[in-house]
């Protein structure tokens, strides 16, 4: 069983700012997991295990986004050790909620925030990982969607492009026969311009999506938004809130968010 498992391509994850809500979507595969180690070898896991076999690695996940100057040192060795590198989750792929430090200024954060603001070394911004390496392949989500993760590892694995939904989260809205809340009853959701994976859970329970997926591809949302201002007179406060939230740092959203500021 030895000899089978040093044949296996090596898997790492790794962590940089965050929750570690993603991490725990791979722990969360459970029996499914047990069927991805035999075809991958789980090499470094500190989530899951304090066993840690060097590297290289034949594929390696990513989780939060670069938010000091030793995660920007420490990106470019994950990478140099890495065949194949996935970034998972709004941190990784878009900065995550902490990069809301993007539209301040990071000294009146630290001001407010900490007791001894002298001890806290950050950089000013929080960005995503792509911006600092070369990254295969992005699998959004807050959190990510496990089985989404498995078909990423398994499509890698076996060399196939992964089979990954570029459609909206209205999508799924119209598979599972929901009733349009924006249309039914004029609540602000940005489920149009949101990438599919979650299962449209918020409009499943009346409430608008809060874009937890990121931008789906070619996303406006700016039509969106000034259509709702049109339609339902909703507050520039209110979008800019919708728009900087998990994926504020993701492209589309940011630069809608941008012309809201007052």
């Amino acid at each position: 069983m030895a000899q089978i498992k040093e044949i296996l391509p090596k898997l790492a994850v790794w962590k940089f700012a965050s929750c570690d809500g993603c991490q725990l979507s791979l722990l969360d595969c459970e029996d499914e997991l047990l069927a991805i180690t035999e075809i991958v070898q789980i090499a470094n896991f500190p989530e899951a295990s304090k066993v840690i076999i060097p590297g290289p690695y034949d594929i390696s996940l990513v989780e939060g986004s670069i938010t000091t100057e030793h995660d920007r040192e420490r990106i470019q060795e994950v990478r140099k050790q890495s065949k194949v590198l996935i970034t998972i989750g709004a941190c990784a792929t878009a900065g995550g909620i902490q990069a809301l430090r993007n539209f301040a200024d990071i000294e009146d954060y630290k001001q407010i925030v900490y007791a001894r603001p002298e001890y806290i070394s950050t950089l000013s911004s929080s960005t995503p990982i792509s911006k600092h390496v070369k990254v295969d392949f992005e699998l959004q989500g807050c959190p990510i969607n496990k089985y989404q993760l498995l078909e990423v590892i398994t499509s890698f694995v076996t060399g196939k492009k992964p089979s990954i939904s570029s459609s909206s989260v209205c999508t799924e809205c119209k598979k599972k026969g929901n009733i349009c809340v924006t249309v039914a009853y004029g609540i602000p959701c940005l489920g149009p311009v949101t990438h599919a994976g979650c299962g449209a859970i918020c409009p499943s329970y009346q409430r608008g999506c809060y874009g937890c997926y990121g931008p789906k591809e070619t996303a406006n949302p700016l039509a969106l938004t000034r259509w709702w201002e049109k339609e339902f007179n909703t507050e520039a406060q209110s979008i800019k809130g919708l728009l900087r939230n998990f994926n504020c740092a993701a492209d589309a959203f940011q630069e809608a968010s941008k012309q809201y500021e007052q």
